[in-house]
């Protein structure tokens, strides 16, 4: 379990140091270093493989462009007694601090790979189960890509979930293991049955299935409305003719419901494309899944998310010394971060200005 995150002149911060819990929402104004987070977390993961190499800045979980996009414009000095060029660092502890610095080459300003030095060791969460939604995911399609490695051997949705239909496909018989984020009104354990009855939480009597289509790489999904959380409706359709929310949600589902006590999850806007309700039972979801074991961050928007997240504390599915909070906002110069503290009660210690606001004053303006 990842307990804190230091940034070191990467993107919008010079220095910023992030208490991590087993769920951490980050939430605040539009481009205020939210993404930043989950993007150091998964910069690492990407560059495990090829430490040798560097820093990966594009790859297959992010793409963050050259070196002179990621070093942070005021950059602070290196503090470090081995070179006396601009580093990016990150500092991850969990239990003891693991290091990573990348060198700046004022030379090579343009280059996609920065030598990096590691000193602590290997770090265990770069091998341990891993999933990273991006805000931007698959949308309602025909097809979906069947690839083995990535989906199977792998077990990897891909940050757009593209490859989520297939491993649902594979998997869908696999237990989800009794516990927080077994559905109580599923028809089975079954991951497929299980995925159905949590989708019943966001759509009312829809079911799904994936199936392969034959002398082809491609899987197909469909949904029928059958009233049941089983998989045999007799009229199908296209996730075309559902909508966006269903299939916008589905990675997200699949991913909280098969995290393990070892796994590491970073979501991007899970409420995109939810009604209200939706939202707050995606939530109830994200919460089960972080009092499974598995460590969860999250980016969000939604105060029905937050609200959902509270109200898991005061139901004792979370721990509220577990349950973090950080609230991002613009400086003028930078970010800030303010982290209100969250009570057994769901109640938060502070509400700072800009903060899931915006009901009230807008309910202000219509009482005025």
């Amino acid at each position: 379990m990842i307990t804190r995150l230091t940034l070191i002149n990467f993107k919008a911060f010079r220095s910023l140091g992030l208490p991590l819990g087993p769920l951490t929402l980050l939430t605040g104004l539009n481009s205020s270093g939210k993404s930043s987070v989950l993007q150091a977390l998964a910069l690492l993961r990407q560059s495990a493989d090829n430490v040798a190499r560097g820093l990966l800045l594009n790859g297959e979980l992010v793409e963050l462009g050259s070196a002179r996009d990621v070093l942070h414009d005021d950059f602070g000095p290196a503090d470090d007694p081995d070179t006396d060029a601009p580093v990016v660092g990150f500092v991850v502890d969990v239990g003891k601090p693991f290091e990573f610095v990348g060198l700046y080459d004022p030379e090579e300003p343009d280059e996609d790979v920065m030598q990096m030095r590691v000193r602590g060791g290997t770090l265990p969460f770069l091998a341990a189960p891993f999933q990273y939604l991006h805000a931007d995911r698959i949308t309602p399609a025909v097809t979906y890509p069947r690839s083995r490695q990535v989906a199977i051997d792998r077990g990897f949705l891909g940050v757009r979930g593209e490859h989520t239909v297939n491993f649902l496909r594979h998997y869908g018989e696999k237990e989800v293991p009794d516990g927080p984020l077994r559905h109580p009104d599923a028809s089975s354990p079954q991951l497929r049955d299980q995925t159905a009855a949590w989708m019943q939480e966001l759509c009312p009597g829809v079911n799904l299935q994936a199936s392969a289509i034959e002398g082809t790489d491609f899987v197909r999904l469909s949904y029928g409305f059958g009233g049941t959380a089983g998989i045999n409706a007799t009229r199908r359709r296209r996730p075309t003719n559902v909508g966006f929310g269903l299939t916008y949600a589905l990675p997200i589902v699949v991913a909280c419901l098969t995290a393990t006590p070892e796994s590491l999850i970073l979501l991007e806007n899970p409420e995109a494309h939810l009604h209200p309700k939706g939202q707050s039972r995606m939530a109830a979801l994200i919460s089960a899944a972080a009092a499974t074991g598995a460590q969860l961050v999250v980016e969000t928007h939604s105060d029905h998310v937050l609200n959902g997240v509270r109200i898991a504390v005061k139901h004792e599915v979370l721990r509220p010394e577990g349950t973090v909070v950080h609230f991002f906002r613009g400086n003028g110069s930078g970010a800030e971060v303010i982290t209100p503290g969250i009570d057994k009660d769901g109640m938060l210690a502070q509400w700072p200005e800009g903060f899931f606001d915006e009901w009230e004053n807008s309910l202000d303006q219509l009482l005025d």
